[in-house]
């Protein structure tokens, strides 16, 4: 039988924050009355967002401690046999929970996801954001986060002329674990162009080497399962600013983007990087959050490659400690490889 671990990486992402400054306070919604509602409030900058069961009440406005919420915990501790050429052992493992969670932006039925519950106010920011139902966080008027028997709903209330827009070109889909493309109504849909991303900044080598370095450390997730992918922002000034995780890697670049829009963090500024290999999905993503520099420890596919280069964005793969592979847009890399030490 499963039992639940100690989330251990629960705050693993307060490690990363840093120097938030744009915080949104997320206002209960009083029409889901049978189920528990979990209601989004920051109430501060950086990691200080609660999460608690409520009835028409926005925890963030509130000095008195509330209860945590029952969510599921984003890991567990499994039983398993251990099978060696020594023999069989028994024990248990830390493996990472995977959830259906359901997104509706204004009780239409948009996604259902397959991810790890966990930093889901920044999932739903951010999946709106990545997949254009928004261009701003400030078109969000409300999220309610409510649990049901086989999945967590995040309820996304939009702005009236935002709701208006969304409603009008309303599509359906669901996919496995962060797929990004199931379901998609056509291929020209699909195949939809990046937008063009501003020029930023250029990185010396040494930089983009660090920001890949930064992130491993910092996975608390991934070192108890192993089974997590991550994402994460580098400034050279301020060092790794952000980090998410998530069984699926599109996921984790959502919850990434949603906790720079959070913090009123730009992109334009700073570089993405990835444990994961580059699709296009990871592309068009990074794009439609104007980051100029992605870069990943993986290799890229060919479409991600010419979507990249469409995009005017800078694709750095298979970063590791000794070099990496620039294959678009090498302009925003300058200077050599110094002596670096991980």
């Amino acid at each position: 039988m499963l039992a639940p671990a100690k989330n251990s990486a629960a705050s693993a992402h307060e490690i990363a924050d840093r120097n938030a400054g744009k915080a949104i306070s997320f206002e209960p919604n009083s029409s889901a009355k049978n189920r528990p509602v979990y209601v989004v409030a920051s109430h501060g900058t950086g990691p200080g967002t609660c999460i608690g069961a409520a009835t028409g009440l926005a925890f963030g406005h509130s000095s008195t401690p509330r209860s945590k919420s029952p969510l599921p915990t984003p890991l567990i501790r499994a039983p398993r046999s251990i099978w060696r050429a020594s023999g069989v052992t028994e024990g248990d493992r830390a493996i990472p929970e995977e959830t259906a969670i359901a997104f509706t932006f204004n009780t239409a039925t948009y996604a259902v996801m397959m991810a790890t519950p966990q930093d889901l106010e920044d999932f739903a920011v951010g999946f709106s954001l990545t997949e254009g139902v928004v261009s701003s966080i400030d078109a969000i008027d409300s999220i309610d986060m409510v649990e049901e028997e086989i999945g967590i709903e995040l309820r996304i209330w939009l702005k009236a002329r935002e709701a208006v827009e969304f409603l009008g070109r309303r599509r359906k889909m669901a996919g496995p674990t962060g797929c990004g493309l199931c379901g998609i109504e056509s291929l020209t849909e699909a195949m939809r162009p990046p937008p063009k991303v501003g020029e930023g900044r250029a990185f010396t080598p040494d930089q983009i080497m660090s920001a890949v370095d930064a992130l491993f450390p910092l996975q608390a997730l991934n070192h108890e399962t192993r089974a997590v992918h991550a994402a994460g922002f580098y400034e050279p000034e301020r060092g790794l600013v952000a980090l998410r995780e998530d069984v699926g890697r599109h996921n984790a670049l959502d919850k990434l983007a949603g906790a720079l829009a959070r913090q009123g963090t730009s992109a334009i500024d700073g570089l993405v990087v990835l444990t994961s290999r580059i699709s296009i999905e990871m592309v068009q993503k990074a794009a439609m959050i104007g980051a100029p520099v992605l870069a990943a420890v993986s290799a890229p596919t060919a479409l991600a490659v010419r979507m990249a280069d469409a995009a005017g964005m800078t694709l750095i793969a298979i970063a590791r400690k000794d070099g990496f592979e620039v294959f678009t847009h090498p302009r925003r890399v300058k200077g050599k490889i110094a002596s670096h030490v991980a």
